[in-house]
């Protein structure tokens, strides 16, 4: 079972389908692109009990959780407590996405690398930090946010207002009881992930994503417009660093801290000058990264699943594949604002062999047979290529050919851009 409704985990249940040891997938609530590969469940990925109850019956017996929230809320210690083999963090090691406070204070303990910041839960002092540090600086809500609660301001009048989005109109819930301010550091965004049993540490493939809404990144943050695989600027010296001096030790200081981390850690950071720092921990994959890092995978993902969940990650050889993946997502008019759904997707059937569509904001009607928009982020349209512009072209090759009314995607993902 695969708990989640978006294009990572139709990548995930997609991918889990190519392993000879399954032979049946639930997703929950799922999409129309799962639809065709799985069985859809109408149960929301945070209705923890319901989805242990039609675990039990339907005889599952490995379960992925895609989400933070469902991870946030204990889903997996639920799942452990019923003796169900479940892949993904228990609640008080989520702590490291589901509070931006707690995770800059487990860096700070444990000398992790990150950017300087002060965290505030009362208004009037968070205003009046602002007023005496002149920007640029970045405020982040401390709780979940869909990947929006982080802002990036350039003047003091911008920052009292992004803080006042947060603290007063609590634009995104108990999520903004608390904020942190810190200081915006400069160079090379990446997204490093890897496999954790809470001994071992394996790193994944890393990703670059891309956050603001237009081209050049310009427009509000979204939960992610893109993302290519590898790096080209992550060199292996580099990626071992990264592993050495952040995935590692946040590992230990997690284990240390009685909050055991079983699943993929994923580290959103910033390169400058071969010196990586933290921006925020995640406990899950990415989205839209696990479309562009999951299709180069070798390794069967169940024997890494199961190995990390029965503490024998020491054992497991992963491969990947050397080729490269571009992700581009198509959104709908509006997003991340309000936005419309409903509206036919045509063109899925005359994209190129080798091209991979993942579902997220989808959904089918059956008279007549449709798929229609059925979110903001609609879908990931994905290639590979031995190189990542080759990969990049055939994505825009074949984007062109999907419509639906006021789709909106950047033409600018995965483009070589003067810094690089």
């Amino acid at each position: 079972m695969v708990v989640g409704g978006g294009a990572r985990e139709h990548t995930l249940v997609w991918k889990l389908a190519q392993s000879p040891k399954v032979k049946e997938i639930y997703a929950a609530p799922g999409n129309s692109g799962t639809a065709q590969i799985a069985h859809n469940l109408d149960i929301k990925p945070t209705d923890i009990e319901s989805l242990a109850k039609v675990a039990q019956e339907k005889g599952v017996e490995l379960v992925v959780v895609g989400p933070e929230a469902p991870l946030a809320n204990g889903i997996v210690d639920h799942f452990q407590n019923i003796g169900m083999p479940i892949f993904g963090p228990i609640k008080a090691a989520t702590k490291i996405e589901s509070s931006k406070v707690f995770a800059k204070e487990l860096m700070q303990k444990y000398n992790i690398p990150c950017a300087q910041s002060t965290s505030f839960s009362e208004y009037t002092q968070a205003k009046e930090y602002i007023r005496q540090h002149s920007p640029p600086i970045v405020i982040k809500a401390d709780g979940l946010a869909a990947g929006k609660g982080v802002t990036v301001v350039d003047s003091i009048p911008q920052a009292l207002n992004a803080l006042a989005n947060i603290m007063e109109a609590r634009a995104f819930g108990a999520a903004g009881d608390k904020v942190i301010i810190e200081e915006r550091l400069s160079g090379e965004e990446v997204s490093c992930f890897a496999f954790t049993d809470g001994k071992t540490v394996i790193p994944m493939v890393s990703a670059c994503d891309y956050k603001p809404v237009y081209d050049g990144d310009q427009g509000p943050n979204t939960g992610g417009m893109g993302s290519y695989s590898p790096p080209h600027f992550l060199n292996p010296a580099l990626s071992q660093k990264i592993t050495e001096t952040i995935l590692e030790p946040a590992v230990k200081a997690m284990a240390r801290e009685k909050r055991p981390y079983q699943g993929v850690l994923y580290g959103g950071l910033i390169v400058n000058k071969d010196e990586p720092k933290v921006l925020e921990f995640n406990a899950r994959f990415g989205d839209p990264e696990a479309q562009v890092t999951l299709p180069l995978l070798k390794t069967d993902l169940v024997d890494i699943l199961l190995a990390v969940i029965n503490g024998n990650l020491d054992q497991m050889n992963i491969e990947w594949s050397e080729d490269a993946c571009v992700g581009v997502v198509m959104a709908s008019a509006g997003y991340p604002g309000s936005y419309k759904t409903g509206f036919p997707i045509s063109g899925l059937n005359d994209l190129d062999k080798d091209i991979l569509v993942f579902h997220s904001g989808t959904k089918v009607v059956s008279e007549p047979w449709q798929v229609l928009t059925n979110g903001g982020r609609v879908l990931t349209v994905v290639a590979t290529g031995k190189t990542i512009a080759e990969a990049r072209e055939k994505v825009y090759n074949n984007i062109t050919r999907i419509h639906f009314d006021g789709c909106h995607y950047r033409k600018d993902i995965a483009e070589i851009r003067r810094s690089q």
